[in-house]
């Protein structure tokens, strides 16, 4: 199912509309969709090097927007529609340990976001769930998903079609330097205000039972 999916989200690039396909995608994967537009930006740019920061900007809003659907579900539909979408997605699992650290630490986690991994998905509908300032959510957001977005469509406008290589061997390093950075930033800032460690081991350890605690 996901390689049909994979495969039909990347037949978009060759779509009369392609920048409407992307910025659909791009708007679905923050909130309910599982594939991530980052393979058709790729292709987009490749394509199109002189339009990539246009792509970049384009997944980047998008994305910030379909963020806001996932923050509402969370919020206001998380019983009816939140519980069985994160099932789905197989990230019902992880819905506890997230909502534990978006409610410790707020901007920082969707601001590491950026850097890892982690499900978009996961993070706008836990925080919508936990009642985290939508200010917060926007601006962080915003930022996160400009870094992942506008950097590839950067690179893509500067340098061109040679720059693919580039990307796909040091991108992921780049943004593990910048995740050492960020996390780094926030361990300096705990400690300096005097925080511990206790809590995110909690948060490791966070529960089903335990979430209902955290909702604001």
């Amino acid at each position: 199912m996901l390689t049909r999916l994979y495969q039909w989200t990347l037949a978009k690039a060759a779509h009369p509309h392609a920048e409407r396909w992307l910025f659909a995608i791009s708007f679905m994967e923050s909130s309910f969709f599982p594939i991530p537009p980052h393979p058709l930006l790729g292709l987009l740019c490749l394509a199109k090097p002189e339009k990539a920061l246009r792509f970049g900007f384009i997944c980047t809003l998008a994305s910030v927007l379909g963020g806001l659907l996932g923050y509402a579900i969370g919020y206001f539909l998380y019983e009816a529609v939140g519980i069985s979408l994160l099932k789905a997605l197989g990230l019902y699992a992880k819905f506890p340990a997230a909502a534990c650290y978006l409610q410790q630490y707020g901007a920082e986690i969707i601001l590491i976001k950026g850097a890892t991994p982690i499900p978009f998905k996961l993070i706008t509908i836990t925080s919508g769930f936990i009642g985290l300032s939508l200010f917060t959510f926007i601006w962080a957001s915003i930022a996160s998903r400009a870094f992942q977005f506008m950097i590839v469509g950067f690179l893509f406008w500067k340098f061109g079609r040679p720059i693919k290589a580039f990307i796909e061997k040091y991108l992921a390093l780049l943004s593990g330097l910048f995740l050492v950075l960020v996390v780094g930033g926030f361990i300096a800032a705990s400690m300096l205000t005097g925080g511990s460690s206790d809590k995110a081991d909690a948060c490791s350890n966070a529960t089903m039972e335990s979430i209902g605690k955290l909702k604001t």
